[in-house]
């Protein structure tokens, strides 16, 4: 699953963050998982993961035994919201312009 569309337009390390993240909504991830996930150097990641806290769109749990970093409810897509990507989108993202 892809965070909603409005979301779409920040940088694309953040975006893939967001995406990662939306696909394990429930459990979350560590910064490990994530790492694994993204790829992108460690300071782009922690570059990554400071905007979106400082935007509201990451909730970071650090009550357990470890950091777990899940998306915040307005970037998870619902039942009701428009499809992940279009068409256009879809072309625009795997050709390089």
């Amino acid at each position: 699953m892809r965070a909603k569309r409005e979301y779409r337009d920040r940088a694309e390390v953040q975006v893939a963050i967001l995406d990662a993240l939306v696909d394990r909504t429930d459990d979350g991830m560590t910064i490990f998982e994530l790492r694994a996930a993204v790829s992108a150097d460690i300071d782009e990641l922690e570059n990554g993961l400071a905007a979106l806290k400082a935007d509201g769109l990451i909730d970071v749990d650090n009550s357990g035994t470890e950091l777990v970093i899940r998306p915040a409810d307005s970037v998870v897509p619902g039942p009701t919201d428009e499809p992940d990507e279009s068409i256009g989108e879809w072309i625009r993202d795997r050709l390089p312009f």
